[in-house]
């Protein structure tokens, strides 16, 4: 469960991310977080990283509290979470393989293990045989499978995805959703996102937020503002 209780978050230069913004997601559920550019979405994700801790409010992320004042578990709270980004983050240097294994081998997990999960996560994205391509050798849609099956390598129970589809074109942008079903109450999945179709056609949960205000909260709902 990722539940924030009455979440503020105020920035150095006085700007106001989040204004006392309560919420829960329960296990395996699939949300849609939307929202006009500066809205907050992004802060959230980030808290729920614990990339920075809240101005006020608590927030609980499984059986972690982020904002208790002996919390020493960051490197256990980021081994649950996997992340998409836009811009994919896959390192240059490193083919396909060795990007996907990257967090496992950070983990200390046992080389035979690492190929199995690897082999496991690239056969789910549809990359079963690129595990030797580098990156430069890929379309984009190919690099956000990459992204997506670093995501879910491990023992991850969250997926978060910051618009995960922005750069890549609308026939690929549905081939990554159909990804995303497949982990669908399997894993906790929180995507960003401004794309209204995705949002409208998969009639999954929706939380909106607007100038660091959660305004709604759709159940089945569409993109709403």
């Amino acid at each position: 469960m990722i539940k924030f209780d009455n979440v503020s978050k105020k920035f150095p230069l006085g700007n106001l991310a989040l204004n006392n913004i309560s919420f829960e997601i329960e296990d395996n559920e699939f949300v849609f977080l939307v929202g006009p550019s500066g809205a907050g979405k992004t802060t959230i994700l980030k808290l729920i990283l614990r990339e920075f801790l809240p101005t006020s409010g608590s927030i609980i992320v499984n059986d972690f509290d982020l904002t208790g004042k002996k919390f020493n578990r960051l490197e256990d709270l980021r081994r649950k979470i996997g992340v998409v980004f836009q811009d994919f983050k896959i390192l240059p240097e490193k083919n396909v393989f060795e990007n996907v294994a990257l967090s496992l081998k950070v983990s200390h997990i046992a080389e035979k293990e690492v190929k199995k999960r690897v082999k496991e996560a690239l056969e789910l994205v549809g990359l079963p045989n690129k595990s030797q391509v580098f990156p430069i050798q890929l379309s984009a849609g190919e690099l956000q499978r990459v992204a997506i099956a670093r995501a879910i390598c491990g023992e991850r129970e969250i997926i978060i995805a910051d618009e995960p589809t922005g750069n890549i074109d609308p026939k690929t942008t549905w081939d990554i959703l159909k990804i995303f079903k497949k982990l669908e109450g399997k894993k906790t999945i929180i995507i960003a996102t401004h794309n209204v179709d995705i949002v409208n056609s998969l009639k999954k949960r929706v939380l909106v937020i607007k100038e660091g205000k959660l305004i709604k909260d759709n159940r089945k709902g569409g993109y709403e503002l």
